[in-house]
């Protein structure tokens, strides 16, 4: 088998796992990718550091000090991330692609490939949520409005026995004044 046809299928769940929320952005850090990759981390980075130019901030950004802490206290009980003294490279789905092109093996191209597909599907049940939420928005409304227009009849329906009542009160009054 040739080594451009080489199979490489991960399950999305482990993909999925290694996708961040970090600064409202979907990203994933240097050293997963580099694992994912097969390549060391700081030959990542190095590349990384080589072509700078190809990741904009919207791309890539390196993670404060504090955020770092967060991420050690994060993978605490899996002992990953922790010992890293450098803080990492956080990419977006964008960066990503790019460091297929900078790396350019077969493997970062197919693992790529997976990655852009699992973000797809991401944004696509994103996506369908907001739509289902839009639409319980719209029924929450609507139940509103029938709330308040059902008050309103019990509202008139009180009103009008009130009356009734009034008028039975002044039949059963026995008149006054001559005969």
């Amino acid at each position: 088998m040739e080594k451009g046809n080489l199979p490489i299928a991960l399950p999305d769940e482990v993909l999925l796992e290694k996708i961040y929320v970090v600064r409202n952005k979907k990203v994933m850090l240097d050293s997963d990718l580099a694992e994912l990759y097969g390549v060391e981390t700081r030959r990542l980075k190095e590349q990384v550091r080589r072509n700078i130019t190809r990741f904009p901030e919207d791309f890539m950004f390196e993670l404060t000090g504090e955020e770092h802490q967060q991420l050690k206290v994060l993978f605490g009980n899996r002992g990953r991330g922790s010992h890293s003294k450098y803080p990492p490279f956080a990419f977006t789905e964008h960066g990503v692609l790019m460091l297929a092109s900078v790396l350019n093996s077969e493997i970062a191209i197919q693992i790529n490939i997976q990655i852009v597909r699992v973000f797809t599907r991401m944004r696509e049940m994103l996506s369908s949520h907001k739509e289902i939420l839009q639409k319980l928005g719209t029924i929450e409304q609507k139940l509103a409005e029938h709330d308040n227009k059902i008050l309103i009849v019990f509202e008139y329906l009180k009103q009008l026995e009130d009356v009734k009542q009034q008028e039975l009160e002044q039949k059963k009054r026995k008149p006054i004044g001559y005969k």
